[in-house]
């Protein structure tokens, strides 16, 4: 259970599309620093360390935290049972199967073919509604959907605001007082902020309310004390999945794998650190390496 939620994590760190408030990210990015995060730039940014993750944290939580139940003999023979049972591809599911293979695809190429993400989307949707898929009722019935359209609009505005009548401005400077009181390198001092930034989060419940309160000041500072803006924003909109993992309630999948009740929550929130230090070790240490080879620093 802990492996499948670890790793839930980490992909959804991949991709710009892989969590509801990476979007957020992207958009609050290109509000600060007026550059924008495409789903290409985000994928390639992301493949090396996020793939070294998935490797490395399976491993290392079957040594540290075994399963109790190692082999499944049985498993392709019951796949093939219910596969058959299934039958052949319906209709609809064929539909469904084309509309996601284009609307990946336009979230992947929509650079080169100037298509933005939202525009993909409804695309999409609307094949699904028109092809009788999906219908109106269905998707008004999709409460966290609404629920987190409506929530990002107010935190974008929110963001908007405080950049506006100052407070980032004063968080910023006051942190690159303190911090650059230190006498250290961006590289150190932005080392700080996100350590900083990441253990935050056990103060959050879910991702985009933590990339609406603090990712645009946390942006803001590490851009003051010599950071490549575009690098740090990255790294936060990166580490803002990853630290999910932290806790049983720091992101939307975690009370639904923790409510299994097969882990107790000492255990949760020990591993959950354990596996943190290894990703922040992966993704800053590979992931700087990779980053400097693709030029975002």
């Amino acid at each position: 259970m802990l492996t499948c939620f670890q790793t839930s994590v980490i992909s959804s760190a991949m991709f710009l599309t892989g969590m509801a408030a990476n979007p957020l990210a992207a958009n609050l990015t290109a509000a600060t620093i007026g550059q924008g995060i495409g789903w290409t730039l985000w994928a390639k940014a992301a493949i090396v360390p996020g793939l070294l993750s998935l490797v490395f944290v399976p491993l290392i939580l079957y040594l540290i935290y075994p399963p109790e139940v190692k082999t499944s003999p049985d498993a392709p023979r019951l796949a093939k049972e219910r596969l058959a049972k299934m039958g052949p591809m319906s209709k609809e599911e064929k539909i469904m199967a084309g509309t996601l293979f284009l609307t990946v695809g336009l979230w992947i190429f929509g650079g080169m073919l100037n298509v933005d993400a939202v525009s993909a989307a409804i695309l999409g949707l609307s094949v699904l509604l028109i092809s009788g898929v999906v219908t109106w009722k269905e998707c008004l019935g999709e409460a966290v959907a609404w629920d987190t359209l409506t929530w990002f609009a107010a935190l974008i505005a929110m963001a908007g605001y405080l950049n506006k009548y100052g407070l980032i401005s004063w968080f910023s400077e006051t942190v690159v007082k303190f911090v650059g009181g230190l006498g250290l390198s961006w590289q150190l001092s932005f080392g700080v902020l996100v350590l900083l930034y990441f253990y935050s989060h056990y103060f959050f419940a879910s991702g985009a309310a933590h990339i609406g309160a603090m990712f645009t000041a946390f942006l803001s500072v590490s851009s003051a004390l010599g950071t490549p803006s575009l690098f740090a924003a990255m790294v936060l909109s990166f580490l803002s999945n990853i630290m999910g993992g932290l806790t049983h309630y720091g992101i939307g999948s975690a009370p639904v794998f923790y409510g299994a009740g097969y882990v107790p929550l000492a255990q949760w929130w020990g591993y959950g650190f354990v596996i943190s230090v290894v990703n922040i070790i992966i993704w800053l240490g590979a992931g700087g390496f990779w980053w400097k080879m693709i030029g975002l620093w």
